[in-house]
């Protein structure tokens, strides 16, 4: 959440670019757009679906990760493979995106609400308001549109992520010699798995994005991929590349910089 509040606007960046139907646009000609036609203050509009979605989906993802690392090492009395790195994050991913899809239906949806005719606007008042209209005017079912698309993002998400991160960490501290308690080393490493995960979801996050933000409900993950793909070519799965990764990197560092603040203060932890 701490990491939501830094890369927010950007985050509503790549949101915006993924669903405009205009091709050609960069991040700062987005974000230029967005302050002149509607104002500074709706670079962060969504804000507090942003925030409960990371309270679900990311808590939920690190928190069984890590549970089943100490799990493992508990058992094992070692410290787990990359072999056993990845089933443990996959896991992890998709129970997170399968926790956090309702609010990240709202989420998209608040960010992109501006971008819509007037006639067709939501206009949520905050992320609670937008989980119970969704749920009494679409069904309940309408929370988890996309989740297939999600689900995957989650399990790439998490793998790319948290794995990379450990793997980049390890490699630093073992072969580079770094300390492995400094905030530069966690820097260095967050970047690393920053860098890669941004890539692996990237085809991922454009087609989840596309359907949580579509209107009715007959519009599946397959058909919108096909639509894209004749209208638009492959290349639109890596749409909005470089505004993710410049969202994605310093949402990695700050979450991986804080976490590591927790870990080292015993936040949470058994004492």
């Amino acid at each position: 959440m701490a990491a939501c509040l830094v890369t927010h606007p950007l985050d509503l960046a790549k949101v915006r670019l993924q669903t405009a139907s205009k091709r050609g646009q960069s991040l700062i000609s987005m974000a230029v757009s967005i302050v002149k036609n509607e104002g500074v203050l709706k670079l962060y509009s969504g804000l507090t679906a942003s925030l409960l979605r990371q309270a679900t989906y990311s808590t939920v993802r690190f928190g069984v990760y890590e549970y089943l690392k100490e799990e493992y090492q508990s058992r094992y009395k070692l410290m787990p493979t990359t072999a056993a790195l990845l089933p443990m994050s996959m896991i992890s991913g998709a129970l997170g995106g399968l926790v956090g899809n309702p609010s990240d239906v709202v989420n998209i949806r608040m960010q992109n609400d501006s971008t819509l005719p007037v006639s067709e606007r939501r206009n949520y008042k905050n992320a609670f308001d937008g989980i119970i209209r969704i749920g009494r005017h679409e069904g309940i079912l309408s929370l988890f549109r996309g989740l297939t698309p999600n689900l995957v993002r989650g399990v790439l998400m998490t793998a790319s992520q948290v794995v990379t991160y450990d793997i980049a960490k390890g490699l630093l501290v073992d072969v580079f010699s770094l300390d492995g308690l400094k905030k530069s080393t966690h820097f260095s490493a967050s970047l690393m798995a920053g860098l890669v995960a941004t890539t692996v979801c990237s085809p991922a996050d454009v087609v989840k994005t596309r359907i949580m933000n579509a209107r009715g409900s007959n519009a599946g993950a397959l058909s919108i991929l096909m639509k894209a793909v004749r209208t638009e070519g492959p290349g639109f799965m890596f749409r909005g590349w470089l505004p993710s990764f410049i969202r994605l990197g310093p949402h990695t560092i700050c979450t991986f910089l804080v976490l590591e603040q927790l870990r080292k203060f015993r936040v949470g932890m058994n004492s």
